[in-house]
């Protein structure tokens, strides 16, 4: 198919089709002319990945970029793509000592391994925005939301297809970058069935 046709059946624009194949975002077409080029379905599936990446998953391109060479090229162990989706969501931080949240992961059984460090920084942060607001959890709450957690991990992991590598790269990097809106999403509709059935309650 010509460019126009693949930015008609992906619903991209011509223009924003050319910048992704500048970008590396999307792989080149077979030359048929020293100005045209023939495309195909992996073009139309690899330009719906990335308007994924880029608007849901709200990476930047870089960050996108990476995501995609993991997926084209993956790392040999299921760790290191759980590192690449990591990377591809985590806020820049600077990382300082937080002894209160390795305290809190070690409660919770979870790694105070220095390479989880970055996360441990970003839950530290947000814990501080809660107490410079004003705001402090009630007790029990973090230990709930750990054990939710828990529970969403291995949900998660239970089901990477190990059979394929390159499937198993696709399931747990674009599970990490893709699920994060669709778990917030998800806490604010469980809280809104929550309040209404404490008004029900009450009734």
């Amino acid at each position: 198919m010509r460019i126009s046709e693949l930015s008609r059946r992906a619903d991209v624009p011509v223009a924003t089709v050319k910048y992704y194949l500048r970008e590396g975002l999307l792989h080149a077409g077979e030359l048929t002319s020293a100005t045209q080029a023939r495309y195909d379905e992996s073009h139309v599936t690899r330009l719906r990945l990335v308007r994924s990446l880029l608007g849901p998953g709200a990476l930047s391109v870089a960050r996108a970029r990476a995501v995609l060479r993991a997926i084209d090229d993956p790392p040999a162990s299921p760790y290191e793509l759980l590192g690449v989706a990591a990377e591809a969501v985590r806020r820049p931080v600077e990382v300082r000592p937080h002894p209160e949240v390795h305290a809190l992961v070690e409660r919770w059984g979870w790694s105070v391994d220095e390479d989880a460090c970055a996360e441990h920084q970003a839950l530290a942060d947000a814990l501080e925005g809660l107490r410079a607001a004003g705001f402090e959890s009630p007790p029990g709450v973090l230990d709930a939301y750990a054990a939710a957690m828990d529970s969403v991990a291995e949900a998660e992991l239970a089901r990477v297809p190990f059979d394929s590598l390159a499937a198993a790269v696709r399931y747990v990097v674009l599970g990490v970058v893709l699920n994060e809106p669709v778990l917030l999403a998800m806490r604010r509709l469980a809280e809104q069935a929550a309040a209404w059935r404490q008004v029900q309650a009450t009734r």
